[in-house]
C-alpha cells in the first residue's frame, strides 16, 4: 500500500514531467538546463538554512519543499537526456549510507563503540578512489562557499597532521596576517590586499574550526545581528523625522550601543 510520502513525491514527479512536457509544458520550464537552474538549487539550500537559524519551523516545510523540487529538477532534465533518472539519486545515496554504516547496517562486528567515523573515513576514500580522485584534498567542491570550503580544506589536511596544536595558535597565526594585511596598508596594491584579506579569512575559518563552529553561520549571527540593529538605528531617527543619511555618526553609534543594550537586557 502506497505511503502518503509516497504518493505526494509520485505528484511532484508528475508535476515536473508536466511542466517539461515539449507540448503542453511550461515556457520557462521547458528552456531550463542544468547550467540555469544550478544556482537556483543553491538559493534554496541557504532558504532552508535560514529558516532553521531563525528556527521557523513553520516554514520550513515549505523551504525543504523547494529544495527538493530543484532535485526532481534536474533529476527530470537528465533523465530526457537519457543519462539517469531520480530514482537513481534516491538508490545512490541510500546505498552510499547504508555503506558508510556499517556499524548499522553491517555486521555486529563492525558496531563496536567509536567504528562509526572511522568506517565513515575509510568509505569516503573509498567513494573518492573508484572516482579517480587523488590526494588529501580530493572532492572537496569549489562552489561551495569560500569559508565553507576552507573549513572542510583545513579539516582534511587536519586528519594527515598538517594543522595547528589548538585554537590559541590560531590566534598567533592570525595576528601574524593581521599584521601582514596592516603593513601592506600604505602601499595600497589591490592585488597585494587581496592576497593579505584572503589569509585572514582563512585563519578565521581555522579559528572557527579549532572552536568546534560554523564559521559561516557564525557570519549569517554577525549579518542578522548587524541588520537587526542598523533597523532599530533607522526606525529611532525615523520617530524624528530623519534617515540615517541626514545622522551624524556619533548620533548613530550612540542609538547602536543603545539597540545592543536593549539586545542584552532580553537575552
Amino acid at each position: 500500500m502506497q505511503t502518503e510520502a509516497e504518493a505526494q513525491l509520485r505528484r511532484l514527479l508528475d508535476i515536473m514531467e508536466a511542466l517539461r512536457d515539449p507540448q503542453t509544458g511550461c515556457p520557462w520550464d521547458q528552456a531550463q538546463d542544468f547550467a540555469s537552474i544550478a544556482p537556483y538549487t543553491i538559493e534554496e539550500a541557504y532558504e532552508v538554512a535560514d529558516a532553521i537559524l531563525a528556527k521557523d519551523f513553520a516554514a520550513l516545510p515549505d523551504e525543504l519543499g523547494d529544495l527538493l523540487l530543484q532535485v526532481v529538477y534536474h533529476a527530470r532534465m537528465a533523465e530526457e537526456e537519457g543519462r539517469f533518472a531520480f530514482a537513481d539519486v534516491a538508490r545512490a545515496i541510500s546505498d552510499k549510507m547504508v555503506r558508510r554504516h556499517p556499524h548499522v547496517f553491517g555486521e555486529e562486528a563492525a558496531r563496536e563503540a567509536g567504528m562509526h567515523m572511522l568506517a565513515w573515513e575509510e568509505q569516503k576514500r573509498a567513494e573518492r578512489a573508484a572516482r579517480a580522485e587523488t590526494g588529501t584534498l580530493a572532492g572537496i567542491p569549489a562552489a561551495l562557499p569560500a569559508l565553507t570550503r576552507a573549513l572542510k580544506l583545513t579539516a582534511r589536511a587536519g586528519r594527515v597532521g598538517f594543522d595547528w596544536p589548538d585554537a590559541p595558535a590560531v590566534l598567533e597565526k592570525l595576528a601574524e596576517e593581521v599584521a601582514e594585511l596592516r603593513a601592506e596598508l600604505p602601499e595600497a596594491d589591490p592585488a597585494r590586499l587581496a592576497d593579505e584579506m584572503g589569509d585572514v579569512l582563512f585563519v578565521v575559518a581555522n579559528l572557527a574550526r579549532k572552536l568546534n563552529l560554523d564559521p559561516e553561520s557564525c557570519l549569517r549571527q554577525a549579518n542578522a545581528k548587524f541588520s537587526r540593529r542598523f533597523g532599530e538605528i533607522e526606525t529611532a531617527l525615523a520617530t524624528q523625522g530623519r534617515t540615517p543619511s541626514e545622522a551624524s555618526l556619533e548620533e548613530m553609534e550612540a542609538l547602536w550601543m543603545e539597540a545592543k543594550q536593549r539586545e542584552r537586557a532580553r537575552s
